[in-house]
């Protein structure tokens, strides 16, 4: 009989096409669906708790995925096999009918932006050059907490029907020489994160109004956000499920 597990796993988008399996390009999930088959020597599909895009990385990721193999020394076993652009620290037994992504509760994300050329924070940190307003970034990010459409914010029309998200924490910290835009939500739609940083940053360069944020989440009307921000900046930091599921 098949046990269904929750593996947790973090990795560097800069190697990857995004998370999911797309013709001729390496992408995440193709590359954990080859290690598990071949360690546990049986066919192996892993469904992953959401989608990054290219070149965005994941601090906290989790999959599920069921075999009837001994996954002893499993998580020692792909960390030897795996490229060092992927690193799995947990594996555990689910129900039955646990799901990577549909179980979430909750997802949190941070983009990391810096303002001094850095070799060392190259493709892992967005170089933005101008000076930006610190407190009314924070400002206005504290205006999208709470329950909104973010249809403004989002790269394609999506087939749910509803842009409704529930946004818990949306805020600025600095960290050394960085500035972290921390955001939580129970779900987010394509791009939300990107497109929202970028309205964040005209913002704190003085080019949109804090009073505009309010006006975006009832528009619905992505032309009217600003520019989604670089890929390399956006980290999937951490996803939350209910304690029930796990074995």
């Amino acid at each position: 009989m098949k046990q269904r597990y929750f593996l947790r796993l973090a990795y560097n988008g800069k190697a990857f096409s995004g998370w999911q399996i797309q013709p001729n390009v390496p992408s995440v999930q193709q590359t954990l669906n080859e290690a598990l088959s071949r360690l546990l020597r049986e066919p192996i599909y892993v469904v992953g708790a959401g989608r990054t895009d290219t070149g965005v990385h994941a601090e906290c990721m989790y999959c599920h995925f069921e075999t009837t193999a001994n996954t002893d020394e499993l998580v020692f076993k792909l960390n030897r096999y795996l490229t060092h652009e992927v690193s799995v620290y947990d594996l555990k037994p689910v129900l039955p009918k646990a799901h990577a992504r549909f179980d979430a509760l909750w997802r949190s994300y941070i983009y990391r932006l810096h303002f001094d050329k850095s070799p060392f924070l190259y493709g892992l940190s967005y170089c933005h050059f101008t000076h930006l307003d610190f407190d009314a970034m924070n400002r206005a990010a504290a205006l999208m907490v709470g329950e909104h459409s973010f249809r403004a914010f989002e790269k394609s029309r999506a087939q749910e029907n509803t842009g409704i998200c529930n946004v818990t924490r949306a805020e600025w910290v600095k960290e050394g020489n960085e500035w972290l835009f921390h955001i939580t939500a129970n779900r987010f739609l394509r791009n939300m994160v990107r497109a929202v940083v970028g309205t964040l940053i005209e913002i704190g360069e003085g080019k949109r109004p804090m009073e505009s944020i309010p006006r975006l989440l009832q528009s619905e009307n992505r032309s009217d956000a600003g520019t989604s921000v670089p890929p390399q900046g956006l980290y999937l930091s951490d996803i939350q499920y209910p304690d029930h599921i796990f074995i």
